[in-house]
């Protein structure tokens, strides 16, 4: 396996994550037979401007960027999203790395960290709760689907 590095992304970035990233949100959409779901129909100009705002890293295997995540902080909270991995790298713990980076990178700045994912996304509910993560509200998408936000202490 070729060795794989986590590194600040930059807005010069943008597009390879978002190919990366419609790659990888390809079987969210299938498990929620919903196609048109925001991490599919974002532009390039909105996720720029999300970068612009947030911090975001990549991982790099071969020069390849192989997965993805950003975080913004809001208050005390550090807002943890869009946590992406190859589809053909998946299962070798890359969204585990991805996210400690993330955590470690914003725990002196914020005393908890909060993100979201859906109801049906067993995968992506069994590494947060494995990394500590517990359920604190649920916000139902009418008949679709219900978002389940998670959040856990930052170290200290």
């Amino acid at each position: 396996m070729t060795a794989i590095e986590i590194f600040d992304a930059h807005v010069e970035d943008a597009a390879e994550i978002l190919t990366l990233q419609r790659a990888a949100y390809q079987s969210e959409a299938f498990l929620y037979g919903d196609p048109g779901i925001p991490p599919l129909t974002q532009t390039l100009e909105a996720l720029q401007a999300e970068m612009a705002g947030s911090l975001t890293l990549k991982a790099v295997a071969a020069g390849r960027v192989v997965g993805s995540v950003r975080a913004r902080i809001d208050g005390d909270t550090g807002h943890i999203g869009r946590l992406i991995v190859a589809p053909d790298c998946r299962g070798q713990g890359l969204g585990t790395r991805l996210m400690a980076e993330i955590e470690q990178r914003l725990g002196g700045a914020v005393h908890r960290f909060e993100l979201f994912t859906g109801d049906r996304s067993e995968g992506n509910l069994r590494l947060y709760r494995r990394l500590g993560y517990r359920e604190v509200r649920r916000e139902s998408l009418g008949e679709t689907a219900d978002l389940i936000y998670l959040e856990k202490p930052a170290s200290s």
